[in-house]
């Protein structure tokens, strides 16, 4: 009895010492749509992390939980890495069970749209969601979502989805729901989304919630070693050659280039995820500032930047890349031969030069 009071008396002050960061009115408005709704679909952008599939997979199992008739549909298969996260294996992913996607799309009756602030980010699933008449919520943590949705929760200064969604849970008097499999999850996007805690990642308040989840029962060492840090010999041969055989620094710019062509991926049995963390690689090299990668797949060119301290990887991306991101953290993609993508990279040079002086990058 006195450990169940304990534990109340330590959640409450835990609660009150968070800031209640979103709109009360827009939680309001959240519990109201998924209090009508019975069929409700989970979904997040394509080539999902950690970040997109850990808010995706507690957010299901919370509804689950308020007995609604939820799932996760996503636009393609999740990376190995995340193999180990429950209920991983019950998503549906759109480009492999395509009839069955478009079926809980149309009969849902709401979809959350998590960790993507643009409607193409869902790749060719797009039609499917747009087709869909049901109410849409978006939440997310990218700066200038578009206006695809009913409801939209934007916080750009939360590190992640994950955390944003934590918040969210609280605020609408859920937290009571989060258990070990729940925790597991927000954990996840937490830690990759800020690259295990080392960037964009000083705010305090995340480390309360670290705490919290913590006492809720997680191993965040055994989720670390399975996800970050667990690789097959082929994933390791992969990302050793990429670095030693297919990675150019530019000193002058304090950047790295990373460059996969198709053979490459093909010498290697390249899957989607095995490259996961390869781009920030380049940024343990003393002065190297930017780090860029360019994988070649088979219709597009897919873009992966990283960067330190206040230089703007997400004005890159999305002045040259058809992307955007986080000011460390951002990507895009180009339609065109490996070739034209390069000489894409080369009309950043400039761009680089000027960021490097204008942020004051003290290397």
């Amino acid at each position: 009895m006195l450990h169940h009071l304990h534990d109340a008396t330590y959640r409450f002050h835990r609660t009150a010492m968070l800031k209640q960061i979103i709109d009360p009115k827009l939680v309001k408005s959240v519990i109201e749509l998924i209090d009508i709704n019975d069929r409700i679909v989970v979904t997040c952008h394509k080539s999902p992390d950690g970040d997109a599939i850990g808010s995706s997979l507690a957010l299901t199992l919370i509804l689950k939980a308020l007995e609604k008739n939820a799932c996760v549909v996503t636009p393609d298969r999740p990376p190995k890495s995340l193999n180990s996260l429950p209920a991983i294996h019950s998503i549906v992913p759109f480009s492999q069970q395509e009839e069955t996607a478009r079926n809980l799309l149309d009969n849902a009756g709401l979809i959350i749209c998590l960790d993507f602030n643009a409607i193409n980010r869902v790749d060719k699933m797009r039609p499917a969601l747009e087709a869909s008449n049901a109410k849409k919520i978006l939440i997310d943590h990218h700066r200038g979502p578009e206006s695809f949705s009913d409801i939209t929760i934007s916080h750009p200064e939360q590190s992640s989805t994950a955390v944003l969604l934590y918040r969210l849970i609280f605020q609408m008097g859920l937290a009571e729901m989060i258990n070990h499999d729940v925790a597991t999850c927000i954990y996840t996007g937490m830690m990759t989304d800020t690259g295990n805690f080392s960037f964009n990642s000083n705010d305090p308040e995340l480390y309360l919630i670290v705490a919290d989840l913590i006492r809720r029962g997680i191993d965040k060492d055994d989720i670390y070693k399975k996800v970050m840090n667990t690789k097959s010999e082929s994933v390791l041969k992969l990302q050793s050659y990429a670095i030693a055989e297919k990675m150019t620094i530019y000193p002058h710019l304090h950047t790295a280039l990373i460059v996969l062509n198709a053979d490459d991926l093909a010498r290697f049995s390249y899957v989607p995820g095995d490259d996961e963390g390869l781009v920030n690689e380049p940024l343990a090299i003393e002065g190297i500032v930017y780090s860029v990668y360019l994988r070649q797949d088979s219709h597009q060119i897919k873009v992966s930047t990283r960067s330190v301290g206040n230089f703007r990887a997400d004005l890159i991306c999305n002045n040259f890349y058809n992307g955007g991101g986080h000011i460390n953290a951002a990507g895009g993609e180009l339609r065109c031969p490996l070739d034209k993508a390069l000489e894409v990279f080369n009309r950043t040079k400039p761009v680089i030069e000027e960021y490097l002086k204008e942020t004051n990058t003290q290397i």
